[in-house]
């Protein structure tokens, strides 16, 4: 049986494509030679299972992507009090290259913004650091993030220098506060050459299931922060991640979030899954369009919404056994516990990797206490793909979880109350 994931994906990715908002970032030469009508997303699960669809290993700079990463190494190394001494955590309200910084003291409001970026670009690393070697510790740890070893675009890396006027006097401000001490063109140098390492949509969802699984990379088990950092870092994604459209993007998508001019776009759901879309082509805040419209149809399909979801349960399948012999023979997935997306994906992934050889298979909801409505859709189209494949399925559902199932078009289900029934 073929999963559903990536059949989702492949839809919502044909109901954005004709959309052709927007434009490429043009003020950065490079940028604006990008092919307007690349498009991709990934699902990447706190386990560690991949599902894409459209161009998901297509290159990219990771640009401002890397600013809650980045924010994240400097947490780590040098703690909480030094890096909040020098950057705030309040949402801004304004465009990512404002100069934003609180009155009195000189801090940038935020470290989404490029003024506080650039300040915790500084701060990555120890301070004795020279500015190649800050740049190999953040390079170095967005790799961790991703599981790979990522390089810089050089030539994107010069073409953003010679039109860094803006974050030159942005350094110096931070300078004149204070606030940066160290040679601001240095600064902005490493700090551009972090924006210009090269990612796939594949690397993004990786980076922001990191996020998601408390700062563990799921593939290479390496613990890339601490579980207090990566709390902070989703908690000013929420408020700070998307610049001025951080207070729609809260109330209609609900996923920590953050954006590059390149055209990524990640989020990170705590204890669920890492998402990244690719579509270069900005809205005038400087978020994908494409992307935009993904992630809230991500967030409205599935019960995304931070607010809304809580975590699901790892241990959803409790066994997968096989009850009787022969041609009496049936094949159990029994099922526990409060069943959401990332339960329901697991579910799907039981179904695949089993194959079941049984011809017939049951879905046993005796020990499961709630299913919302997209895990219930996702079961459903389970049984439909099961019976396509020539299986007898039953729903083991004593509490009428799922009260009177439609697997759809060609699909077949029997309730029961036990297993004894079959």
């Amino acid at each position: 049986m073929r999963s559903v994931i990536p059949d989702y994906l492949d839809e919502v990715l044909r109901h954005v494509e004709p959309d052709t908002g927007g434009e490429l970032a043009g003020y950065i030469p490079e940028l604006a030679a990008a092919d307007p009508e690349r498009l991709g997303a990934v699902f990447a699960t706190v386990d560690g299972e991949l599902y894409g669809a459209g161009d998901i290993d297509t290159e990219f700079t990771i640009q401002s992507i890397s600013k809650p990463f980045t924010y994240a190494l400097a947490l780590a190394d040098r703690g909480f009090g030094p890096v909040l001494a020098k950057v705030g955590v309040e949402p801004s309200g304004e465009a990512f290259n404002q100069i934003s910084l609180e009155p009195g003291t000189g801090r940038p409001l935020n470290p989404m913004i490029n003024a506080g970026a650039i300040t915790t670009h500084a701060l990555a690393g120890s301070a004795d650091l020279s500015p190649a070697e800050r740049v190999e510790r953040v390079v170095h740890g967005l790799s961790e993030f991703a599981g790979r070893r990522l390089r810089v675009d050089d030539a994107v890396c010069a073409s953003e220098m010679e039109h860094a006027h803006r974050n030159l006097a942005i350094a110096h401000m931070l300078r004149s506060h204070g606030i940066l001490t160290e040679d601001p063109s240095a600064v902005v140098e490493g700090y551009v050459r972090q924006c210009s390492v090269l990612v796939t949509a594949r690397d993004l969802a990786m980076m922001a299931a990191t996020l998601a699984n408390r700062g563990v990379n799921p593939r290479s088990g390496v613990r890339v922060a601490p579980e207090p950092v990566v709390r902070q870092v989703l908690s000013v994604m929420s408020t700070c991640g998307m610049y001025d459209a951080a207070g729609d993007w809260a109330t209609q998508v609900g996923i920590p979030a953050k954006s590059g001019v390149a055209g990524g776009l990640i989020g990170a759901l705590p204890g669920q899954i890492g998402i990244a879309t690719f579509s270069p082509r900005l809205d005038r805040h400087g978020n994908s369009v494409r992307g935009v419209s993904l992630f809230e149809r991500f967030s409205s399909d599935m019960g995304l919404h931070v607010m809304e979801v809580p975590a699901a349960a790892r241990a959803v399948v409790r066994s997968n056994h096989v009850v009787g012999a022969g041609p009496s023979a049936i094949r159990v997935l029994q099922l526990q516990g409060g069943i959401r997306f990332a339960g329901a994906e697991r579910i799907v992934r039981e179904a695949v990797d089993t194959a079941p050889p049984e011809a017939r298979v049951a879905l046993d909801l005796t020990m499961v206490y709630s299913i919302d409505d997209v895990a219930r859709r996702m079961l459903l189209e389970v049984v439909r793909r099961l019976t396509l494949d020539g299986h007898e399925v039953y729903l083991v559902d004593p509490e009428s979880l799922i009260p009177d199932p439609d697997p759809g078009d060609g699909g077949q289900v029997t309730v029961v109350s036990d297993v004894a029934a079959m």
